[in-house]
């Protein structure tokens, strides 16, 4: 693919990607290949992430429009070879995280995707693009599960942090659903919340002893939005920037 036209986002817009049974079967070395090469990749360019999650789902029988669904990726990092994560050398130890999910984003089982990246001032040190393990109920649902995920990593990031000296509490989680919010601080289960399953409730314990503290973000300043669901060029390009991945030609 050398020679292939460059593509301006890793994964079109209007993508509604299913099993597609009555398709044509491609080899399935070659399409495994390209799907693990590209994992590799996305420990150093997340704005790929979402994108190979989602072909990753249909290894186990891939047909020809997955395939040539695929093969966008590498077009989209033809045209970005100079693009990279930037970290800044004076950047503070200050740990902020936004957490986001696509609801029954998922066309082959209905489950919903959940998005989370984590920054340590405007430096972007962790992301995750995943389908949940359930199917919610609602949109109210998907994010709390959301939510309750980046609550885990956050926890991690600051024992991590420990090693270092630094001891943070109410690290704030950006949620963009007012909803999901009211509930990490309900303690009272009642019909509209009991079928949601005891685990998720972690992200609630955490909160009330002060480990990170929920807050809402508008919409269009969603950091995580591009790890749940395709996006239009110009806003996948903003929020690609905003997250730290740059141009080394625009960094002097």
């Amino acid at each position: 693919m050398e020679d292939c036209k460059e593509a301006a986002t890793p994964i079109v817009t209007n993508c509604l990607m299913d099993a597609d049974e009555a398709g044509q079967p491609v080899d399935l070395t070659k399409y495994r290949g390209l799907i693990g090469s590209l994992l590799y990749l996305t420990a150093s360019r997340p704005d790929i992430q979402f994108g190979v999650c989602l072909y990753a789902r249909f290894q186990a029988n891939p047909k020809e429009s997955h395939s040539k669904a695929a093969k966008r990726i590498p077009k989209y990092l033809k045209g970005t070879t100079n693009v990279g994560l930037w970290y800044p050398c004076d950047s503070n130890i200050n740990l902020s995280d936004f957490s986001d999910s696509d609801y029954v984003g998922c066309k082959l089982d209905r489950k919903s995707i959940s998005g989370t990246c984590h920054l340590l001032e405007s430096s972007l040190i962790s992301w995750n693009s995943k389908k949940q393990a359930c199917v919610t109920l609602s949109a109210v649902e998907a994010e709390y599960i959301a939510d309750g995920h980046s609550c885990g990593q956050i926890i991690w990031l600051k024992h991590q942090l420990l090693d270092y000296g630094e001891r943070l509490s109410k690290v704030p989680l950006y949620c963009d659903n007012n909803n999901a919010i009211n509930l990490t601080k309900n303690p009272i289960q009642h019909s509209k919340t009991k079928h949601i399953e005891i685990r998720h409730h972690f992200i609630r314990d955490h909160v009330q002893k002060g480990d990170c503290e929920i807050k809402f973000v508008k919409i269009e300043n969603q950091l995580a939005d591009s790890f749940t669901k395709p996006l239009a060029r110009d806003k996948f390009n903003k929020l690609r920037t905003t997250l730290g991945i740059l141009d080394i030609k625009n960094v002097v």
